[in-house]
């Protein structure tokens, strides 16, 4: 599959996870980031992505046969709507509690969600209060 576009973020080019159950983790994946208005890509039996992430099974070519250990991840939310939302979600499409929605001590406004995806991943929803990004992200064109 070819593209003559990317859209990344400013710190991580991408992050790869591999997985026992590709089909589990991919039903997680999309409710709790079509929850955050991310879309999911890729339509293979081994492997998708979504932005800079990218979840594979542990016989992809990219894998060498070996799952990864546990991982925390956070995706930016737009408000406490959307976290609570992500929460839901998550719980109703295979997720596991790892703290429920509300304000955390980071620094003030900062509220999350987090739930455990069905590989054991902590997975994170954070609404930084009224912060603005400079840019939604970094556009590669080819």
């Amino acid at each position: 599959m070819a593209t003559n576009e990317l859209h990344r973020g400013r710190l991580i080019d991408h992050i790869q996870l591999v997985v026992e159950d590709l089909p589990a983790c991919r039903r997680f994946y999309e409710a709790v980031l079509g929850t955050l208005g991310v879309p999911i890509g890729g339509a293979a039996e081994s492997f998708f992505w979504a932005d800079e992430l990218f979840v594979s099974s542990v016989d992809s070519m990219a894998a060498q046969g070996r799952p990864t250990g546990r991982h925390h991840l956070a995706f930016q939310a737009d408000s406490r709507a959307m976290v609570d939302g992500f929460y839901a979600a998550g719980l109703a499409n295979g997720g596991t509690d790892n703290g429920a929605p509300g304000e955390r001590p980071y620094h003030p406004g900062y509220y999350a969600a987090f739930l455990l995806d069905p590989a054991g991943n902590n997975i994170e929803s954070v609404y930084h209060g009224e912060a603005r990004r400079s840019a939604p992200s970094v556009k590669i064109t080819f």
